[in-house]
């Protein structure tokens, strides 16, 4: 395929994807809300429509037990490579809605940005693999590659389907390469491939002591309040210098190599705009790294909430009966979070007084992964970045996580290509999401000449 020719195709029909894009966006797919079930098979349905409109094969609904898995393949390329594309069509809450300066899921263009829930996370990321299929069609070019799909609903909560789908259907999903676009881009007009992920585990800590909350008056000073006990616990979870402190934590934690940390100290990066994108006052973190290290090649615990006792209006003397914290560790390779959830629930047993009684409740994890920045297929995706986007581009970790990675690793045997057009100020999960535009176009004139790279 002629790039100029392709380019010319996509720049015509901008009008069109943005029509068809927003018919997506508009159908509430919030895969945390039990009431959005309807939603969600609406939409599911709604991408198999246009998969098939644009000349994908065997487009089947899976039933999961949860939301449907999307499905559908082209394998036409004898002798290619076969490239497996994963996304979501499920989306984040959109609470809270009075924060919203349109409605969430109504795309509107403000200035340089598509404004609406899903518009980055994940449906115009997503739509973008579509479309760049769609155009080897209408320009009547061969697919240079065998391609496969599978689109699910779930990523949101957790994926809780989709790692025994992929166990259980090997062979239907077996590829040379996955490529992923639920990533973000280092900034505006910065190509960028990330090659790593952290990890996560996540649990909740609750403390008790009576079965009710208690008069303050007539127990206060005679009996451990949870509060006070849970507290103390957090306060102990890192040291002065930022660390962890639960014993071995970093004992699986493996050094980056120099050429790879000076590679992160290349990119450009300002305390300032950071602390904008983030509306901190100041940055914090593990002493001896960097900001940037610290988000991508380091472990980190965190607190997400904690709650306990009387909150409301006015005032109530009481004794909680109970207080909870819920906990996320983000994890490096090498680390399991198994381990770590077993290695935090040990510390825990041993620090806790005994006044009063506490209990771990494991709750969802996934593994770190990586991929290495010199296979092929990264080379690959490389070289589609610097076609489009003129430039040579940059490779970052990624400090979230997305748990499927690690098992179509390990399932099909093939690597990761984590190649996402997204930006990390688009408010993914927050109100106002947004998509920089000359990323959704230039994102699908990138995974049209990606496939045309991998190819070769």
């Amino acid at each position: 395929m002629d790039y100029n020719e392709l380019s010319a195709y996509v720049d015509s029909r901008k009008r069109e994807y943005l029509n068809e894009l927003s018919g997506i966006i508009r159908i509430e797919s919030v895969s945390a809300d039990p009431s959005k079930k309807k939603e969600m098979v609406r939409c599911a349905e709604s991408i198999s429509s246009l998969m098939r409109e644009a000349g994908i094969e065997n487009v089947t609904l899976f039933e999961t037990g949860g939301n449907p898995l999307i499905y559908g393949d082209y394998k036409h390329a004898e002798g290619k490579p076969t490239v497996l594309v994963y996304g979501h069509y499920d989306v984040q809450p959109v609470d809270p809605l009075s924060e919203w300066e349109t409605p969430p899921f109504e795309a509107t263009v403000r200035g340089d940005d598509l404004y609406a829930r899903g518009s980055s996370d994940d449906k115009g990321q997503l739509f973008m693999h579509l479309k760049a299929f769609e155009a080897f069609r209408k320009l009547n070019e061969e697919i240079p590659v065998n391609l496969k799909y599978i689109f699910e609903g779930e990523e949101e909560i957790g994926s809780i389907h989709l790692e025994p789908f992929i166990r259980s259907h090997g062979e239907l999903l077996k590829a040379d390469v996955v490529v992923i676009s639920d990533t973000a881009m280092y900034g505006r007009d910065m190509p960028t491939i990330c090659y790593g992920l952290r990890g996560m585990a996540y649990l909740e800590i609750t403390v008790s002591n009576s079965a009710i909350d208690l008069h303050s008056g007539s127990f206060g000073g005679a009996i451990d309040n949870p509060v006070h006990v849970l507290a103390d616990i957090v306060s102990r979870l890192h040291d002065k210098y930022g660390r962890v402190t639960v014993p071995h934590f970093y004992d699986d934690v493996v050094d980056v190599p120099t050429e790879e940390r000076e590679e992160i100290a290349r990119l450009p990066y300002s305390d300032a705009e950071f602390l904008r994108q983030s509306g901190a006052v100041a940055t914090f973190g593990e002493y001896g790294f960097s900001t940037n290290e610290r988000l991508w090649i380091r472990p980190t615990l965190d607190v997400n909430g904690i709650y306990g006792g009387f909150t409301g209006e006015g005032a109530k003397t009481i004794i909680p009966s109970k207080a909870t914290a819920k906990v996320s560790m983000r994890l490096v390779p090498n680390q399991s979070s198994a381990k770590i959830l077993d290695l935090f629930e040990i510390f825990i047993n041993q620090i806790v007084p005994p006044t009063v009684k506490v209990a771990i409740k494991k709750m969802h994890s996934g593994e770190p992964a990586l991929t290495p920045i010199n296979h092929p297929a990264v080379k690959a995706a490389s070289a589609a970045l610097e076609r489009v986007f003129g430039r040579k581009p940059y490779f970052i970790r990624e400090g979230g996580s997305i748990p499927e990675v690690l098992t179509f690793q390990e399932t099909l045997g093939a690597p990761v290509v984590l190649l996402g057009f997204g930006l990390p100020d688009e408010n993914s999960h927050a109100p106002n999401e947004h998509l920089y535009l000359r990323h959704f176009f230039d994102g699908i004139k990138t995974l049209a000449v990606l496939y045309q790279e991998l190819s070769s």
